[in-house]
């Protein structure tokens, strides 16, 4: 299992009658994070509009773009970039590497940082859909900015928000209180929480460069779903006794502010019309699962090959090899089950945080299965890696 240098802040906004009007940060520490390669590509293998086709080869292009560029580690070592081709990449393959290691750390961060549990009666908590796209989006209609992801949790909607940037200075984590990009982009979220009932939601902040992957995390104070936060992993805590602040510009009222089409990587569904917020929030997430079942069941009847069965279930799928750059170092099994089974979710994520070497980089979400393992190994069978999802011995 790989890991992140990870940097976690705690944020609280302070509002007004007009909304958002501050927010205060304070640096809780700092560590290697435990990540998985096979989480960040799961969720990048459908980042793409799910009303249109689901293209096979296209998904299997741009995972092996991406395990290309990203190097991972079996053992305790970080997570890796071959930054010398990235850097000499044409600008939309750069954006493209570092969009979807952010939106991976996202998701895989999330996992290690706190201990979710799933609904009983619909997604399960790590079920990640982008149901906020622009005008469809029902409950997420306002204007402004919008984040990419919606966590359906047991605890409440978490909307989550990624963002991956390239850094060529040797010091990979922006030294200070907060680079104005990230003050600028928390004080855009700070409102559009505010304007939507006061929305829980978190942002992270990849960055790429000759020093590997790190991330900054910003976390809001008092959210339900974001308590439970680990912190076992901090090696060099923070100082919460130095808290930096800045208020939130408010926007012209004479200027209507429409939703941002920054071209992020997102999962979207077609939702409903609805009024208020709250009870029309939780309609809208569960209109999205119908259109995630029918795509996972377009992309299981295309796939040919049937690599085994899983609780009983059929799971069909390939394996990818991340050799868009030369020599592979990595390949990925990319496999659909042909339904949603029960799996121990705490023990998927204890597995993921052991940064043991003898354990498979396996990750489940919903119907959808990846598993890695370095190109020099042979590949595993399909009954260490039930054994393993089912936590068998």
């Amino acid at each position: 299992m790989s890991t992140v240098r990870a940097r976690v802040w705690r944020f609280k906004i302070e509002k007004a009658k007009a909304g958002a009007e501050a927010v205060q940060a304070v640096e809780i520490g700092q560590g290697p994070l435990p990540v998985s390669l096979a989480a960040m590509v799961n969720i990048n293998a459908l980042a793409c509009d799910l009303r249109k086709t689901v293209d096979q080869h296209v998904r299997e292009h741009e995972i092996r773009l991406l395990l290309s560029y990203i190097v991972g580690n079996q053992g305790k070592g970080p997570l890796g970039v071959e930054y010398p081709a990235l850097d000499s990449s044409a600008g939309h393959i750069k954006r493209f590497v570092s969009e979807c290691t952010g939106l991976g750390v996202m998701s895989a961060a999330s996992q290690a940082l706190f201990d979710w549990t799933p609904k009983t009666d619909g997604l399960g908590s790590f079920d990640n859909y982008a149901t906020l796209p622009g005008k469809s989006a029902g409950a997420y209609t306002k204007t402004g900015v919008r984040p990419d992801l919606l966590y359906d949790l047991a605890a409440g909607p978490v909307a989550g928000e990624a963002r991956g940037r390239r850094r060529d200075a040797k010091e990979m984590l922006p030294p200070g209180k907060g680079t104005p990009e990230q003050k600028q982009r928390l004080a855009k979220l700070a409102q559009w929480s505010v304007d939507h009932g006061d929305h829980a939601y978190f942002m992270s902040w990849v960055w790429l460069g000759v020093g590997g992957v790190y991330v900054d995390i910003f976390l809001p104070d008092g959210s339900a779903a974001l308590t439970g936060l680990k912190t076992g992993w901090i090696d060099e805590p923070g100082d919460d006794a130095k808290p930096w602040q800045f208020r939130v510009p408010r926007p012209d009222p004479r200027r209507a502010e429409s939703p941002e089409p920054e071209g992020d990587l997102v999962v979207t569904a077609p939702l409903p019309e609805f009024s208020g917020e709250g009870v029309a929030t939780r309609a809208a997430i569960s209109r999205v699962a119908p259109a995630a079942e029918a795509a996972m069941d377009r992309a299981f009847s295309r796939e040919e090959h049937q690599l085994g069965t899983l609780a009983g279930v059929p799971v069909r799928g390939r394996w990818i090899r991340g050799d868009v750059l030369g020599v592979a170092r990595h390949e990925v099994l990319l496999g659909v089950l042909g339904e949603r089974i029960e799996v121990d979710r705490r023990a998927q994520r204890e597995r993921l945080a052991t940064l043991a070497t003898d354990r498979l980089d396996t990750f489940l979400d919903g119907r959808l299965l990846t598993v890695v393992h370095p190109i020099d190994d042979p590949p595993p069978t399909w009954d260490r890696i039930s054994a393993e999802l089912l936590e068998q011995s």
